[in-house]
């Protein structure tokens, strides 16, 4: 048997002590966590930064290390510090250090890192071994040039790899969400199939369950299938709620692609054991071809300067888009004539929070809310023409009147001044997946001690 322990969706989220304590009692082959993801956006890999703050993933990376180490067995993160980047690699191997050091303690470290060298990129695209994903962006010299960070989404392959260094801690750059709990099984001679279905399903940890806040995971693999058991006292593991897992974060209920394959789980049994566990079999996994590693890329789009206003009138809230609009408008012909912009270099856009500022155009919900807030988006090719543009959208923020007949409106701003600037955005600028002759030949691995 193999036992992966999961003790949450990602560092940072936290989990349930107790439920804890009960995992590293049944001594597990393995502690994997994840560290982030795409999730929130692309700054993050764009600044090669954590989103999560540093006090709390001390304590809890802190928690996870005693409880390995009490366990007797490796703990595994995969795509550290949110982004998965070098930078953010080496900022939570500065973590371990100094919680080993506070404690007293040492540890034997592996770091694999997924950053990719411009060079590189462009040598994938130059041979046609760069290819895209549906949808991708057209992709060029100067659009892979600009990227702050690359990254490749690691496989099974890479984090075995550092698995048999014997690592007390392996911290890894950016990996898919499956890999780090995949691989320990895989190796162990578990069926492919049932490794990186049971990865997927655990993945999140105790999203799976019915109490999906309480994190811990318990997987066990044997006789040709795999178990789900949530550790929490009040989280059950049901054939409904294990299933429904598939479709988070996938296009496709039934198929899953990861790095040399693909998932097929069309013909899974899933069978509950009791009240609280459910035991999957029947999940089949088709090698590829060809070796491919996901890429993800982000880079500056733009400066942007920020704005908010609320309205309250209840003339001004019903009519809120015509006056949105107008305003637009004219900040716009203001700012291309009162400054040297011109008309590709800025974009004014202003967000109705309450009434459609989600799904904008395509909102199908109307609503008769009783105050909106007004978020000016002024997004330019530098932070100085952001900044005069959103000091222009100011005054129409806070008095513009919706017909030009009616006395001047006074709306509120919740703080002064009331632009912000945000300094440099981002955009994935990358969808797309390289050939690899060699599962390595895209990552680095060190090996060091703590």
């Amino acid at each position: 048997m193999v036992r992966v322990l999961v003790p949450s969706g990602a560092l940072g989220l936290g989990w349930d002590q107790e439920a804890l304590e009960r995992g590293i009692r049944n001594k597990p082959d393995l502690i994997a966590i994840d560290g982030g993801s795409t999730d929130s956006g692309p700054s993050y890999l764009g600044r090669g930064v954590s989103k999560y703050a540093r006090s709390s993933t001390k304590l809890e990376w802190a928690g996870l290390i005693d409880a390995a180490q009490r366990a007797g067995c490796p703990l595994v993160i995969g795509t550290a510090g949110t982004c998965g980047a070098d930078s953010a690699v080496d900022w939570l191997v500065d973590i371990t250090r100094e919680i080993l050091r506070e404690n007293g303690q040492t540890a034997k470290l592996a770091v694999l890192k997924s950053n990719q060298p411009t060079e590189r990129v462009l040598a994938a695209l130059g041979s046609g071994d760069l290819r895209p994903l549906t949808p991708a962006p057209d992709v060029d010299d100067e659009r892979i040039e600009s990227c702050t960070n690359i990254v490749a989404l690691a496989g099974i392959e890479q984090i075995t790899q550092a698995l048999e260094t014997g690592a007390d801690i392996i911290i890894a750059g950016r990996t898919t969400d499956t890999a780090i709990i995949a691989a320990l099984p895989i190796s162990q001679g578990i069926d492919p199939g049932l490794a990186w279905h049971a990865a997927k399903i655990g993945e999140c940890g105790a999203l799976c369950a019915t109490n999906p806040q309480s994190g811990v995971l318990q997987i066990d693999w044997e006789d040709g299938a795999f178990t789900l058991t949530p550790l929490a006292d009040d989280a059950n593991a049901t054939p409904h709620t294990v299933s429904a897992h598939m479709l988070y974060e996938n296009s496709d209920p039934f198929l899953l692609h990861e790095p040399g394959g693909t998932l097929d789980v069309r013909n899974s049994k899933y069978t509950a054991v009791d009240d609280k566990r459910v035991n999957v079999s029947g999940s089949v996994w088709q090698t590829a071809n060809e070796y491919t590693v996901k890429l993800e890329g982000a880079r500056v789009a733009g400066y942007q300067t920020v704005v908010l206003a609320l309205l309250r009138d209840p003339r001004y809230v019903e009519n809120a888009q015509d006056w949105a609009d107008d305003i637009v408008a004219r900040c716009t012909a203001k700012a291309l004539a009162r400054t040297s912009a011109q008309k590709d270099d800025f974009s004014i856009e202003i967000r109705l929070i309450g009434k459609n500022a989600v799904l904008g155009a395509l909102e199908a919900k109307s609503a008769n809310p009783t105050e909106i807030g007004a978020l000016g988006m002024v997004t330019a090719r530098t932070a100085e023409l952001a900044g005069e543009i959103g000091k222009l959208l100011n005054p129409y923020l806070l008095h513009h009147p919706l017909t030009q007949e009616e006395e001047q409106p006074t709306f509120a701003f919740p703080f002064s001044p009331a632009e912000i600037d945000r300094g440099p955005i981002y955009e994935f600028c990358l969808n797309h997946v390289m050939v690899l002759d060699d599962p390595m030949d895209a990552f680095s691995l060190e090996v060091v001690d703590a």
